[in-house]
Formats: structure tokens, sequence, C-alpha cells
């Protein structure tokens, strides 16, 4: 979100001479901001914690130590059974692939052949690794607790959840060979649902295209990470588009004067508390979403691989360079 010296400011108090000056953003910002402490966000963080912890326990690499082969040892072998597994099966500091997997991660073929659909949503809550979690979870802090301030945790929580399963929907309509974890998705949803908030709240903003641009670019530059091998783009894209289109419907600032209206003259209310081309482009965003989740759930349960359907769309997820191969 945008800091308050983006917003337009100005005095919401009558002056003496007994007209009233037009609504500001200051006023509206002490008015509906101030209102909200965020918890949710770190509870949030706390949870994906302790799952992780709780994935490590699971699985106990000490115990497999025997299974990695000569010269193949735990990392951090002082954590006993928390150690992690050796870098050559994971280097961003974590567990096996198959303990993932067991403890719901993504995964094609159990979503479609074993109606799994659970998988959808418990794979959110997990991380390959200490490297993983932290970058999700600083940006989690980062992006979400001041959206959280603004809007309140049931409107945020909304858009973190539903983000997430939409990244999950695209990423397994499009991979079927590997397993996906992580709350990317969600992250890319409430950046997403930034973008969106500030063009349909686009009166509020008086550094309009400074704003716009910095978002943009913002958005670009981890976009275009996930671009490497690895990196489940797809999650990404589909948790950006769900949370973009979720920031139109849940994301509305009423019209500057409705929050005082009360203190007004009655020739000088408002009538709407939405302007009219918010109110299109809640509808147009609700039908989108509602038609994109489901067809997408129809495909993914119809056993539809939609990389068979799309050649160019392989580019969207990694990137070939003479550095690395994408067909892994």
């Amino acid at each position: 979100m945008m800091g308050n010296r983006d917003l337009e400011r100005g005095g919401g108090t009558k002056p003496r001479n007994g007209t009233y000056p037009p609504p500001t953003s200051a006023y509206y910002m002490e008015n509906s901001e101030s209102q909200w402490t965020s918890w949710l966000v770190p509870m949030i963080v706390v949870a994906n914690v302790a799952m992780f912890i709780v994935i490590m326990f699971v699985n106990n690499c000490p115990s497999n130590i025997n299974n990695f082969g000569r010269g193949r040892q735990c990392v951090a072998r002082f954590l006993g059974r928390l150690s992690f597994q050796p870098l050559q099966d994971n280097p961003l500091f974590g567990p096996s692939s198959s303990t993932l997997q067991k403890l719901g991660a993504l995964e094609w073929d159990k979503v479609v052949h074993e109606h799994q659909g659970w998988r959808l949503f418990t794979c959110i809550w997990l991380h390959a690794g200490v490297v993983h979690l932290l970058a999700n979870m600083l940006s989690l802090v980062f992006i979400g607790i001041r959206l959280e301030q603004q809007f309140g945790f049931v409107r945020v929580g909304i858009i973190y959840l539903l983000s997430g399963i939409g990244g999950s929907v695209l990423s397994c309509l499009f991979i079927q060979q590997s397993i996906s974890v992580g709350a990317s998705g969600a992250l890319f949803g409430l950046l997403g649902a930034m973008l969106s908030e500030l063009l349909t709240n686009w009166t509020i903003y008086t550094n309009k295209a400074a704003a716009l641009f910095t978002l943009i670019i913002i958005i670009a530059i981890n976009l275009a990470v996930g671009l490497l091998p690895h990196v489940d783009n797809y999650a990404h894209i589909g948790g950006f588009l769900s949370g973009f289109l979720l920031g139109f419907v849940l994301l509305l600032r009423p019209q500057f004067g409705w929050l005082e209206r009360q203190h007004l003259p009655a020739e000088a209310r408002l009538k709407s508390k939405f302007k009219v081309y918010q109110y299109v482009l809640l509808l147009i965003a609700s039908i989108l979403l509602i038609v994109g989740f489901t067809v997408g759930l129809v495909m993914l349960f119809r056993g539809v691989k939609a990389n068979e359907h799309c050649d160019w769309c392989r580019y969207l997820s990694c990137l070939r360079t003479s550095r690395w191969r994408c067909d892994n």
C-alpha cells in the first residue's frame, strides 16, 4: 500500500466561516486505517514457522542417514531430529521431497487421480527450506501488515487464501511431473490486490503515476524471478490474477465525504458510497473470478493438461538459457 504522504492532505473540520472544505484523504486515513490492528498476518507467519518445524520433525534426517550414501550427511546435525537434508538433496536447507509429498505438497496425479483436492490448500502452508520460508515470510510481513491495517483481517484473509488456491489451481494445470509447495501464490495475490486497490481507488492518490510505476516494477521483478528453474511461476501468476480481481471486489474505498456525511449539511451530502466506475470494476471482477475458478477447477479435475493446449505457456515458468535447462 502507499504511505500516508502519497495521499492528499487536508483537514476534516468545519472552518470558522461556516463553509465545509472538500473531504480529504487525511481525514479518511485517520478514521479508517487507525481502527485496525494487524494480528492475522503475524499469526500466519507463526503458523508457517510452526508448520516448518513439524515438517522437519517428521522428516527426521538422522534416521535416514544410511540412505544418503557415502560422504552425504545431514546439515546442522546439532539440531538432531530437526537437522536438514544433505545439500545435494535440498539446497534450501529443508526436508526431503518425500516428506513434503507426505504432508500435503501439490501433486497433479494425487489431486486428479486420487481425488486429493485438499492439497490445493495444504501446499500453501508448506515450504521447501529455511531460505524459502524466510523469503516468503519477510515478503508477507512487508506487504500484508499494511494491507491488514487498512482493510482489516477478514478481507486480507480472504484474499490470501483464495489467491493461494488460485495459484495452486493454475500450477496444477501446467505442472504434472513435480511437486509444488509454498505461500508464493498467496503473496502474489496480495501484490495483485495492491495494484487493483490503487486502480479502483484512483482518486485518493496524488502521486498516481509514481505509485503505479513503482508497484508495477516490484511485480515485474518478482515475476521475472519466477522464470528461474525450479520456481513455480504458474502459482505466482495464478495467485496474482486471483488477488488482482479480488482487490476490485473487496478493497473499495468510499468516496471522500461519505465517512463524514453526518457532519455536512443536507445539500452537501453524497448520495452514493462508491463511484460508478468502482461498481463497474466490481461487477466485471466478480464475473471473471467466478468463471475463472469454475473453469480452472473443472479442467483440473477432468485431468486436462493445460501445457498440451498452450505451447508458448512454458515460457511463463522457465526461460531457457545456455546456463540451465527447463525440461526438468
